[in-house]
């Protein structure tokens, strides 16, 4: 994982704003939820009251959207991730693969 995402992790865990680069993670106390941002885009909400990551690729599936949503699915639910196989996304978790779908929700 890189340093980028580390900081990223940690002020999502930590409920806190931090940005660097393309990468922007935003908390929002009223709805207790830590937003992420690429490029401008919103490409994971985390919701700390339900234990829910909602996930998308905002039609960008680039190799560094992948990149920080593995991220953030590492380190709230180890068993899941995101990969490509013939151009196709996947989202594989310890219930199995089903194809990546822009909003799908993760429990951990």
């Amino acid at each position: 994982m890189r340093k980028l995402e580390r900081q990223m992790n940690f002020a999502i865990s930590n409920k806190g704003n931090w940005s660097s680069s393309n990468t922007r993670v935003e908390f929002n106390d009223s709805t207790n939820c830590s937003n992420v941002f690429l490029h401008g885009h919103n490409i994971a909400t985390v919701d700390h009251a339900t234990n829910a990551v909602k996930v998308s690729s905002c039609g960008w599936q680039t190799v560094t959207t992948k990149s920080r949503l593995n991220a953030i699915l590492n380190d709230v639910n180890p068993s899941c991730g995101v990969y490509q196989k013939d151009w196709t996304w996947y989202l594989n978790d310890k219930l199995g693969t089903v194809p990546f779908t822009s909003g799908v929700e993760v429990n951990y």
